[in-house]
């Protein structure tokens, strides 16, 4: 059965909700196919100490600021999942869960989404999946022979599974820097390694700050000024009170990359070595994208191009919250908000033509 409706947006993660919420606003029809049987999208699946980089005000989805959460100046994770559901209901929006994309084909004046439940036919598609779905493992020599446990950060729960055990977090980015720190407060022989010394944002910037950075640096790059260099311009790390104490309790000293693993730990260019029991790459992401393989629009890097939102060879196409290509922060919830009320006025623009 083959359903049929203005704009199909794929994922039902932050991203998606915004862009429903404003293809509402617009009158624009539209439904949103969510893989995942319940709402929050990736925030669900994080470790239990994560916190939020922004006070709950400055992590908010348009129309609808994010309550406070007692005691705490940083949310949760479960927090920002039960503020995405409430989110959902608030303002009625058409999620359709446990359906599963698999592609997306050009149909004649129409774009054809396939899935796991039938087919839609659409004017228009969003494709909201994030990245969460696509964690990026180095190629590191020795990788494969190491015989101890590898994980990544979609796998990491908390650190009462690697007490008494000696760890590697790998990365310097927020994600490496909370990991290392909750494995850091609860005791674990811990090894931090990074690509460069860790940069810390001052203490007194947060999500609120990245923002403007981010948005400052498109408005320059469009305009054809100096780069501005952005959120990378300020650090890498924001330093959220537990990377903060365990900072300044001396429990985080990053050591340089290793040059490669052995099957028992790692060892570095000097000839040092370290055995250990399992490496936590916290190496990041790629974007969850093979649902648009069909199209046909990835370059000879593999990248997308667009302009905005929208993907420059398939006007009928855009690409919401995969990071700063596809809008100014739009991979956070305070930064999705603006390019997805963008994608809707092109949309409205292109079905009312």
């Amino acid at each position: 059965m083959t359903r049929s409706t203005g704009v199909v947006v794929i994922g039902g993660g932050q991203s998606g909700l915004a862009a429903g919420y404003h293809l509402r606003r617009s009158g624009i029809e539209h439904v949103i196919l969510d893989a995942q049987t319940a709402p929050g999208g990736a925030w669900q699946h994080t470790w239990e100490s994560l916190r939020l980089f922004s006070p709950a005000a400055y992590s908010s989805l348009p129309g609808r600021f994010m309550p406070a959460q007692d005691g705490q100046v940083y949310p949760d994770a479960a927090h920002a999942v039960s503020y995405l559901a409430d989110y959902e209901k608030r303002y009625e929006l058409p999620v359709q869960r446990g359906v599963r994309v698999s592609a997306v084909r050009r149909d004649g004046g129409h774009l054809r989404v396939e899935t796991d439940s039938g087919d839609w036919r659409a004017r228009a598609v969003i494709s909201a999946t994030g990245t969460w779905t696509r964690p990026f493992l180095p190629a590191v020599p020795g990788r494969r022979d190491f015989r101890g446990r590898q994980l990544h950060t979609v796998q990491y729960v908390s650190p009462a599974e690697f007490v008494g055990r000696r760890v590697i977090v790998v990365g310097g980015g927020n994600s490496g820097a909370q990991i290392a720190a909750d494995l850091a407060h609860a005791g674990t022989d811990l090894t931090w390694v990074t690509q460069r010394p860790p940069r810390y944002l001052p203490d007194d910037i947060d999500g609120r700050a990245l923002f403007d950075a981010a948005t400052a640096r498109r408005k320059a790059l469009d305009a054809g000024s100096t780069d501005t260099g952005g959120v990378a311009h300020l650090g890498d790390i924001v330093a959220v009170p537990p990377v903060r104490a365990a900072r300044d309790a001396g429990l985080l000293h990053a050591k340089p990359m290793f040059t490669r693993l052995t099957p028992t730990g790692a060892e570095w260019a000097d000839g040092t070595t370290v055995e250990v029991d399992a490496v936590m790459w916290c190496t990041g992401f790629r974007p969850a994208l093979a649902h648009l393989a069909a199209l046909r629009l990835r370059g000879a890097r593999g990248h997308i191009a667009t302009v905005g939102t929208r993907a420059v060879d398939e006007p009928r196409l855009h690409l919401l919250g995969y990071g700063d290509w596809t809008g100014p922060a739009s991979a956070t919830l305070i930064g999705v908000g603006r390019p997805a009320r963008d994608a809707a006025r092109e949309i409205a623009g292109l079905l009312g033509s």
